[in-house]
């Protein structure tokens, strides 16, 4: 390349202004003012996703709103019972290992005005059996102590099925949610898709994202009903085990004393 070129080529070369830093600060606060001034169009509305929302999806939306429904009065109710029984289970043991006498927590068990449950059915089962057979003359220790533990078995069986009582609906829901607010997400998707494919229009993002909202509230839903639930399946489900080593540790101490008074009455 020639030396001529070179001059000519660098004569055709401008120079930035001197105020460029400036002038593109100005036009980015320009912007920024933009879009400080645009309308409150573009805010979420929840309500109006909902209320715009194909059938379909809306269907799926309210099956999601009875369930977190259910799922909250279970989760309530479930609260109450468990901490009642804990309550019940420490309150009986305290008068079972006071010293108290065997017939006395018996009578008290069998006359109360109340209904009896946890431990205390479980004591008054056992005891009850226990005690009919040992009225009979001809019945050895190993079989006395054999009745009251099977009746002790059956109540404390029934006493944890009680428990855990909507349990299982509890966990089906929080297992499903998530995948019933999917199928409202695909069916948001395909009517959006139809509804554009049918208009034969050229379409841009802002006229698919409110098709797109719609559905994805639906898996939004989904997670919101499927957490809540799933924690407390985890924590009530915890909470019956728990209460279920304590029935069983509780038969066994009392078998054991059942033993020594059954081998003392001989």
């Amino acid at each position: 390349m020639t030396p001529a070129t070179l001059i000519a080529m660098q004569a055709t070369v401008e120079a930035l202004p001197e105020d460029a830093p400036a002038q593109s600060a100005e036009l980015a606060q320009q912007a920024v003012a933009g879009v400080a001034a645009a309308p409150g169009g573009s805010e979420l509305n929840l309500l109006q996703l909902v209320l715009d929302a194909s059938l379909p999806v809306q269907l799926i939306m309210a099956l999601l709103i009875v369930a977190s429904v259910v799922s909250w009065v279970i989760i309530f109710r479930k609260r109450s019972v468990i901490a009642r029984a804990q309550k019940e289970a420490e309150r009986f043991e305290e008068r079972f290992w006071s010293g108290a006498e065997l017939t006395k927590l018996y009578a008290g068990a069998t006359q109360g005005r109340g209904p009896i449950g946890g431990l205390e059915s479980i004591f008054e089962a056992g005891f009850r059996e226990f005690d009919r057979l040992r009225q009979r003359r001809s019945t050895d220790a190993r079989v006395q102590l054999e009745g009251a533990q099977r009746a002790m078995r059956a109540t404390g069986s029934r006493e944890i099925d009680g428990l855990e009582h909507n349990l299982e609906l509890l966990a089906n829901i929080g297992s499903t949610a998530p995948y019933i607010g999917l199928v409202g997400t695909v069916f948001g998707i395909m009517v959006t898709m139809h509804g554009l494919l049918a208009s034969g229009a050229q379409v841009g993002i802002k006229d698919v994202a409110p098709g797109i909202s719609e559905a994805l509230l639906a898996t939004a839903m989904g997670l919101f009903v499927a957490i809540p639930a799933v924690w407390a399946y985890n924590r009530f489900a915890n909470g019956v085990e728990r209460l279920a080593v304590r029935y069983d540790a509780f038969a066994e101490e009392f078998s054991s004393i059942l033993q020594r008074q059954a081998h003392v009455d001989e």
